[in-house]
C-alpha cells in the first residue's frame, strides 16, 4: 500500500555503501523508519542531501503492515530552509529541537496536531528574527511537552511563585533546590507557556537564567519521560546561546 504524507526527518544514518535508514516523523503515520536505497550514489536519482536532519519532505511511502522498515518510492521537498542551513544559532537550536524529539516521541500512528506543530515550529525558526532565536529552544521545550502529556500546570503568582519540576506546577513552598525552578527563573518559565511563538522575542531573559531554565527543563524531560535516554546538542547550544 503506498502512502502519500509530509515528514521531517528525526534521524538519518548510513546503512551499506549507498543507502540510508531515516526515522521520519511523518503526518499521515506518526514516526516511521524507512531505508532509502542507492541515495549516497555520485548519479543517484534522490539525493542524500535531501534527507539531512530537520528536512521537511513530500513521501510517497509503503506502508506494510507488521514491518519496521518500510521504502520510499518518491522524495520531494514540501519546504526548503533559507536560513537554518547557514546561521549557526539557527542550525544549533534546530538540532537540539530534533534531537529532543527522536528521544522523547515514539508513537507510529497520526497525530495532525502534534505533525503541525512540529512543522510550524522548524519553519518560524527558518524564518523568525535573531532576537527570537535565543528563545526558541525553550518555548519549544515547554510546548512539546504538552503533546507528551505533562504540559506545566497551575500558574506563576505572589501566591505559587515556584515550580515544582517532579510535580509539573507552580507551588506556593520551594522544594529542594534539585527538584525546584526558583522565582526569578519560575515567573520567566510562565511566560514561554503564556506566550505565542511570534512573541518570545519579548521575553527579556538574561544568558544565566537562560542557561539554568534549559539544564532545569532537561530535567523536567527526564523526571516524567521514563528511560528518556540523554541529550547531547544542549550542550553545544550553551556554547551558541551565551
Amino acid at each position: 500500500m503506498l502512502i502519500k504524507t509530509r515528514g521531517i526527518v528525526i534521524r538519518s544514518i548510513k546503512y551499506s555503501e549507498s543507502s540510508l535508514i531515516c526515522d521520519i516523523y511523518t503526518e499521515e503515520l506518526g514516526l516511521r523508519t524507512y531505508i532509502i536505497s542507492g541515495v549516497r550514489k555520485t548519479k543517484a536519482r534522490i539525493s542524500a542531501s535531501l534527507l539531512q536532519i530537520m528536512s521537511i519532505l513530500d513521501l510517497v511511502a509503503y506502508n506494510k503492515k507488521n514491518k519496521d522498515l518500510n521504502r520510499v518510492k518518491e522524495i520531494k521537498p514540501a519546504y526548503l530552509y533559507n536560513a537554518v542551513p547557514f546561521d549557526a544559532g539557527k542550525r544549533a537550536v534546530g538540532v537540539f529541537m530534533t534531537e529532543l524529539v527522536r528521544k522523547t516521541v515514539s508513537e507510529a500512528e497520526a497525530n495532525p496536531a502534534l505533525f503541525n506543530f512540529l512543522y510550524q515550529s522548524f519553519t518560524a525558526l527558518d524564518n523568525m528574527e535573531k532576537t527570537a532565536v535565543a528563545n526558541m529552544h525553550l518555548h519549544f521545550m515547554v510546548h512539546l511537552s504538552r503533546f507528551l502529556g505533562f504540559m506545566p500546570g497551575g500558574a506563576y503568582n505572589d501566591n505559587t511563585p515556584f515550580f515544582d519540576l517532579k510535580e509539573g506546577v507552580f507551588c506556593t513552598d520551594q522544594p529542594e533546590l534539585i527538584y525546584s525552578i526558583d522565582k526569578a527563573a519560575a515567573h520567566i518559565l510562565y511566560q514561554f507557556i503564556t506566550a505565542n511563538q511570534e512573541d518570545i522575542q519579548e521575553i527579556k531573559i538574561s544568558g544565566e537564567i537562560r542557561q539554568y531554565l534549559l539544564d532545569k527543563l532537561v530535567l523536567f524531560y527526564r523526571y516524567h519521560i521514563e528511560n528518556m535516554k540523554e541529550l547531547h546538542a544542549h550542550v553545544v547550544l550553551r556554547e551558541v546561546m551565551k
